[in-house]
């Protein structure tokens, strides 16, 4: 089966872990404030805060801004649950906007129609790797009190008109799953240029404690206080060491990801039946995943799955899930632009160490059922 993600792990890698296991600390040491650095820097972002995964993250999010019961976030529904999860996680309401029909990230327009008094935040989701319109939101909460929050879990190393994810809005959110830009197992990060912002997350990601052990030991003092309502979400050492070390190879594998995609939209250029997504004006895609439209979808994924493909379908509409129609009462009819693509895409195998003879494999296997389908 040649799966849609994978992780990319090197000799390199298994030694900066090794290192660390035969070091002083596995957790809450050196090696994370390290990692924080990296990707800071790789971003040019003034801070970033490293948690347990992309989930954690978001919610510290939430709570560093003061999301609230009351309040509203604006979300988009073709995404992971967990963009819409974590705020439910602090007591407010995710409101949900539709999608651009071409891009399938969130629609500006259909954000203005969804704002009102208690909306305290928007959080767009950088969808596949291509980055929102985000000159397109910032113009829509203009001279409102919202704060733009960037789930770019999807996005690590993409540029929207020439600016890094981590710097384009208020507060920027990573995923390093296995299937992502780079791994660290799990794990998460929150980058802001924000100081105030960043104490905040730290406080969250550890219990709400205003100092750990190590920075205890270290001032020779056994004194802490809880300050707020805190969660065990940090990231080992282990973790960050392999982060470290993955950040170092990103831009080879955005580059094979970008040079993957490139033979998808050229083998597909003369099929009419699979349609690629398309791109938001300024941005340099990353491709996380690499999303087409196909007719007869359940068919189609079906096929490729029984020729050893493992495609997959990226994302269910959030607000159909179960838990949504029940405790929001929510269901179809509410993102009509997310509800019809979500009936015609599906994700093909995309990762650094995909073969070009792979890639073909994929291809001709897709447009030949595609097109004996009546």
């Amino acid at each position: 089966m040649i799966p849609y993600g994978r992780q990319h792990i090197d000799e390199d890698d298994i030694l900066a872990v090794e290192r660390i296991l035969r070091g002083d600390f596995l957790t809450t040491g050196p090696a994370i404030a390290a990692f924080e650095k990296d990707v800071a820097q790789y971003c040019s972002a003034a801070e970033a805060v490293a948690v347990a995964n992309g989930t954690a993250a978001l919610h510290v999010a939430m709570l560093a801004l003061g999301i609230k019961p009351g309040d509203e976030v604006i979300v988009p529904p073709l995404t992971f649950a967990a963009t819409a999860n974590c705020v439910r996680y602090v007591g407010a309401t995710p409101v949900f906007a539709d999608v651009d029909e071409k891009t399938l990230a969130i629609d500006p327009v259909d954000v203005g129609r969804k704002i009102t008094p208690s909306t305290k935040a928007v959080i767009g989701v950088d969808y596949a790797g291509n980055t929102c319109d985000w000159d397109a939101l910032k113009a829509t909460v203009a001279g409102k009190d919202i704060i733009l929050v960037a789930d770019s879990c999807h996005a690590l190393g993409a540029t929207y008109k020439g600016v890094k994810t981590g710097t384009v809005v208020d507060l920027t959110v990573f995923s390093f799953h296995p299937v992502k830009h780079i791994t660290t197992g799990e794990g998460g990060m929150i980058l802001t240029d924000d100081a105030d912002t960043a104490s905040r997350c730290r406080l969250f990601r550890t219990h709400g404690i205003t100092s750990d052990s190590h920075q205890r030991d270290k001032a020779n003092a056994w004194y802490y206080e809880m300050t707020d309502l805190g969660f065990n979400y940090r990231m080992t050492d282990i973790q960050a060491a392999l982060g470290s070390s993955q950040l170092k190879k990103l831009d080879g594998f955005l580059a094979r990801r970008r040079e993957i995609a490139k033979q998808y939209d050229d083998l597909f250029a003369e099929c009419e039946r699979v349609t690629p997504l398309g791109k938001t004006a300024g941005c340099e895609h990353a491709y996380h995943l690499y999303v087409v439209k196909v007719p007869e979808r359940s068919k189609v994924f079906s096929h490729l799955r029984q020729s050893g493909i493992g495609v997959n379908v990226h994302y269910i509409p959030v607000h159909l899930h179960p838990y949504y129609r029940r405790e929001l009462g929510l269901g179809p009819g509410l993102c009509p632009a997310a509800e019809a693509a979500y009936e015609q895409i599906i994700s093909l195998p995309m990762f650094p160490d995909l073969t070009d003879a792979e890639i073909l494999t994929v291809a001709d296997t897709l447009t030949g059922f595609i097109n004996d389908l009546p």
